[in-house]
């Protein structure tokens, strides 16, 4: 198949950092190739805060606002960074056009449509322009692909990533549609949800546009690889339901001095409140289990393992051997600041006898996921720090470990979760797909003939999950009444702040599918805030979860 012909609509060639990484990756496919530039030619006169300000002043207090955020909460992978995409773009055509711009959008002359028309693009990508309408949504055939950052199932009507922080909702949305004249009936083509920051707006934005980077590289290299009749089959099958939205509209009036005001000491308030909380409250991972016949739900039931002050325990990974429970868990010890594995031994009837360390790396480790193979056991802990997925081999149970292999080298993986399913081993980890990217948001599934190889061939429907309350795995894929189950870790708000129960339908080479049955929300008690982990072996469950206590 020939490679998809693109069109790039900008304002300037100096454009952000994400979008020039996302331009690269285009150019240096094997899918696609640039063959045009839409310039607007329109001269756009960069203004000082002053000058902003003198023309808004109805909304000065909000500018100001943007502005402090920006310079308090500086960014250490700046996805806004300006760099010249000129040279990058070099034998490029270039063509520009001044668009008849009205109050909501612009528009294109007939002569600048048909231009664009003869070069025969696949697709046209808007990084630049106002809101289009008229011809120019029709001028490539697979129509003009545009970012939404700030999803209508969270807010509209305001500036992306704003309101999820100022009114503390838990997610932020972003959306890649093919556009057309009712901005809320375009085509969507992906979405995704990623955790609100707490308190800059700046670093909100910073999360999900990073994340964003991948939507349109991943789905025209699907574009290519499936054709267009399978490609659109599955788009207007994930289009197939109403969206609906009824939350309020955010105007103009929002961004009043008095409401600006108001919503800036609100949130310095909180901040403050932030300050003064972690002052004398410890907040600390702990874990809690219960010990009856069958799998134990009811969490007002469990009993705590508090560790001391200097410490946390999460993470709990569970071997029954002996007449005994074996908890495999992340320690921390605040002063180093770097997770080790350590497993507490406990009787049958939840006595625990001892607490010891086993593995421990100069880099953090945690989530020390467990696997029974042909009598032996092996352990893949999260090494995100180095940038693996390490298989560790039990060599004297459950105390000697040895390093076996590097199952993935020079990746940015969390969580790894193995399943043996239809004689294949099955893995799930959290992936992020570039440097500045939440590695809460997506889920990837990769698949191997044994455990013990590097060829793990990645799943064509990777990420398999772009959620950030739906994605992250929270413990072992067990099997219950015949039914496949998926704990993942639900991080609005915050990360790890619960859990949702996915059962999976399908799982194969070529197909995944999931759905939600139940959630596990940290409200049996008042100072339990957070859950993150859920294993069960035999007759003793054991969750983590973040306990408030005083310093």
């Amino acid at each position: 198949m020939k490679k998809l012909r693109i069109g790039l609509l900008l304002n300037s060639y100096k454009i952000p950092l994400w979008e020039y990484i996302l331009i690269e990756k285009l150019i240096n496919s094997n899918y696609a190739t640039v063959e045009l530039v839409i310039k607007n030619n329109q001269k756009k006169i960069k203004k000082t805060l002053f000058q902003k300000i003198k023309n808004h002043w109805k909304h000065a207090f909000y500018l100001i606002y943007i502005k402090l955020d920006k310079n308090l909460f500086k960014l250490k992978n700046n996805a806004f960074e300006l760099k010249d995409i000129a040279p990058l773009l070099k034998g490029v055509e270039e063509f520009k056009v001044e668009p008849i711009s009205t109050k909501f959008s612009d528009r294109f002359n007939d002569k600048d449509i048909t231009r664009i028309k003869d070069e025969k693009l696949d697709i046209l990508l808007r990084f630049g322009f106002g809101i289009l309408r008229g011809e120019i949504l029709k001028s490539s055939k697979y129509g003009i692909w545009s970012y939404h950052h700030g999803d209508n199932r969270v807010n509209r009507g305001g500036p992306s990533g704003f309101w999820e922080v100022i009114e503390n909702i838990g997610i932020t949305g972003s959306v890649l549609q093919i556009l057309t004249e009712d901005l809320d009936a375009g085509k969507i083509l992906y979405k995704s949800f990623s955790t609100s920051d707490e308190f800059s707006i700046n670093r909100n934005k910073n999360n999900y546009y990073w994340k964003t980077l991948s939507f349109l590289p991943r789905k025209i290299e699907e574009l290519y690889n499936d054709g267009e009749v399978e490609f659109f089959k599955k788009i207007d099958k994930e289009n197939a339901y109403p969206s609906f939205y009824s939350k309020r509209l955010y105007s103009k009036d929002n961004f009043s001095n008095i409401k600006m005001f108001t919503l800036f000491f609100k949130h310095l308030s909180k901040m403050i409140y932030k300050k003064i909380y972690i002052r004398f409250v410890l907040e600390q991972w702990i874990l809690l289990f219960s010990i009856r016949d069958g799998m134990s739900t009811s969490f007002w039931r469990f009993q705590k393992i508090i560790p001391p002050k200097d410490r946390f325990y999460a993470d709990p990974f569970v071997v029954s051997k002996n007449n005994l429970y074996y908890i495999f868990i992340e320690e921390l010890i605040y002063a180093k600041n770097k997770g080790h594995i350590s497993v507490i031994e406990m009787d049958l009837d939840g006595n625990i006898k001892k607490i010891e360390p086993i593995i421990e790396q100069n880099y953090h480790l945690s989530y020390p996921h467990i696997i029974e193979e042909k009598d032996k056991y092996f352990m893949v802990p999260e090494t995100g720090m180095n940038n693996t997925i390490e298989l560790y081999e039990c060599i004297e149970f459950p105390y000697k470990w040895e390093f076996r292999m590097n199952l993935m080298e020079k990746v940015k993986a969390v969580d790894s979760t193995f399943f043996f399913y239809n004689n294949k081993w099955w893995l799930f980890t959290n992936m992020s797909s570039c440097e500045g990217a939440s590695l809460n948001d997506e889920l990837h599934l990769f698949y191997a003939d044994t455990l013990e190889t590097t060829d793990w061939l990645p799943h064509p429907m990777n990420p398999i999950v772009s959620d950030a309350s739906n994605s992250r795995p929270a413990g072992n894929i067990f099997v219950h009444n015949n039914k496949i189950f998926r704990p993942a870790q639900n991080s609005t708000h915050k990360y790890g702040y619960g859990m949702k129960i996915n059962e999976i339908l399908i799982l194969d080479e070529n197909n995944y599918h999931e759905v939600e049955i139940d959630k596990i929300d940290p409200d049996w008690d008042s100072n339990i805030l957070r859950t993150h982990t859920f294993n069960h072996v035999n007759n003793l469950t054991v969750i983590d979860a973040r306990l408030k206590r005083f310093k």
